[in-house]
């Protein structure tokens, strides 16, 4: 197993080139690879539709790197197999050393490849402080794109079985399928196994409704994505890779840009993973619900990638005893998920920082709980609801910026630099634009504005369905403004979405 893993790591070194074009979804590629997927899937009998699938779904994960496929299999395989001999035996004990075999396995994988760098780096930045001269190794290689979104996949597979929550899966096609579906393969969502598989054996016939809103949802996430994020991005990766370079104005902007950022990034992809899957019949979960209008930190985390934050309720706080326990160990639950969280997405200390700033905002927040709802009566905001609701959002979205910048930054040193310097360092006169211009710098800006003008709207109606119903003269008006608004305004440029590097 371990020449296996040699032999796979061998082929992921950061000096080889992959093999392919990579079939991202805002690349002419997938403008292509989708159309003709689509076009055969409905084309084929039912029988044969998971083959197209499979084949198209490693295609498209090869695309970016051969070896990459894998460690796809080794998952898939490790996990199929763990699964079997579960249900194959009523004894606790074997029952449990196979899912152990499953989750070592590949949360083995995940560490070599993901955080044996960070590990080795940290410890032999321990050892020289101690005096002792050891150097840990360093693997020189690639992090497989959406390594953790398919491991945790898995795991939560592997778990159901073990729990009686679901059986086995005996086809191992099908379930292949599952673990490497293309639209959400890597970056989510993260489906449960007992959602999506059975949704691969079903027939969905062609349905023009159903096409067209998954049509309308890819749109709405290239909208995020080509218009807002990446035009960001060029604001964002200018100040936050030369932090020291700027006073607090820039520093300020780049933290509010990168959190529109980082939302349009990942939100675009899920709508357009969504909108994909929805054209073929399937529906995978939404996985963001307007965060930014939240009023406390657990809400926003209630609304923020949502298939990440159940997965670590239900398969980390409820087994560490969620709240059903002391109030000290509660507090102590929850800052465990979000530091574990904080890691799930980056092999850095910066995510760490990141993710215990969420734990202590939500543990600050319940412990305060009574005293602020006192405080917010006295101030007679209990009979202002609509100002007492605008005050928690500004706080919250106050609270989820600052932490944005640990997440941003580069380095730990870079972040406290930025955390400092953005209530310090004001220069009104400094020119604010910077490289990306004014006239780029106002489309973000209005089109900012106009994501939050839908986003209150979704607050109150389904958009597609309001759309729907109106006139068809300002039903194809609005579908023709929208199109040429991102033909006119996107940054073409095929840049990465960001949580491929998780």
């Amino acid at each position: 197993m371990f020449a296996g893993f040699a032999r796979v790591a061998a082929g992921l070194y950061k000096s080889e080139q992959p093999h392919l074009d990579a079939v991202l979804f805002n690349s002419l590629e997938f403008l292509i690879f989708f159309p003709l997927v689509v076009l055969a899937y409905f084309a084929l009998p039912y029988r044969y539709r998971w083959m197209l699938l499979l084949a198209a779904s490693y295609y498209f994960y090869m695309s970016w790197k051969v070896a990459y496929a894998a460690l796809l299999v080794t998952t898939t395989v490790v996990a199929y197999l763990a699964a079997l001999w579960m249900d194959g035996t009523e004894d606790p004990r074997r029952r449990r050393h196979y899912l152990i075999f499953s989750l070592v396995v590949n949360l083995g994988i995940l560490f070599v490849f993901k955080y044996f760098n960070l590990f080795a780096d940290t410890g032999t930045i321990l050892a020289q402080s101690l005096g002792a001269g050891f150097h840990f190794p360093h693997l020189d290689v690639l992090l497989p794109v959406g390594i953790s979104f398919y491991t945790f996949q898995t795991l939560s597979y592997s778990i159901d079985v073990y729990r009686g929550e679901r059986r086995s899966e005996r086809h191992l096609g099908i379930f292949a399928l599952y673990v490497s579906f293309f639209p959400q393969l890597v970056a989510g969502p993260i489906e449960r196994s007992t959602t999506l598989l059975p949704q691969f054996k079903k027939n969905f016939d062609f349905d023009y409704r159903r096409v067209t809103d998954g049509l309308k949802l890819m749109a709405w996430g290239f909208f995020k994505k080509l218009v807002i994020a990446d035009r960001l991005g060029i604001y964002v990766d200018q100040v936050y890779n030369s932090p020291g370079e700027y006073s607090s104005i820039p520093l300020i902007i780049a933290t509010v840009f990168f959190a529109y950022q980082i939302y349009c990034d990942f939100s675009g992809y899920s709508d357009i993973a969504i909108g994909a899957a929805q054209v073929m019949g399937y529906d995978l979960m939404q996985n963001f619900r307007q965060p930014y209008f939240s009023k406390n930190i657990q809400e926003f985390w209630r609304r923020w990638h949502v298939s990440l934050s159940t997965w670590f309720r239900d398969y980390l706080y409820i087994p560490l005893g969620g709240s059903r326990t002391t109030v000290s160990r509660w507090y102590l639950n929850l800052f465990i998920v979000f530091v574990v969280s904080g890691l799930w997405h980056g092999a850095n200390w910066t995510f760490v920082m990141w993710g215990a700033l969420h734990g202590g905002y939500l543990v600050f927040g319940l412990w305060t709980r009574k005293w602020r709802a006192k405080l917010a009566s006295a101030c007679g905001l209990s009979s202002r609801p609509r100002l007492h609701k605008l005050i928690q959002i500004s706080i919250t979205m106050g609270l989820v910026l600052f932490a944005w910048i640990f997440f941003r930054a580069n380095t730990i040193g870079d972040a406290f630099y930025v955390a400092v310097h953005v209530f310090t360092d004001f220069d009104f006169g400094a020119d604010f634009y910077l490289e990306l211009g004014a006239y780029e710098f106002w489309i973000g800006t209005v089109s900012i504005f106009l994501l939050e003008c839908v986003h209150y709207m979704q607050r109150q109606v389904r958009v597609r369905t309001f759309i729907a119903e109106r006139p068809a003269w300002l039903r194809w008006s609005l579908y023709y403004a929208s199109i040429m608004y991102v033909l006119l305004f996107a940054e073409f440029g095929g840049a990465k979405f960001i949580y491929f590097q998780f």
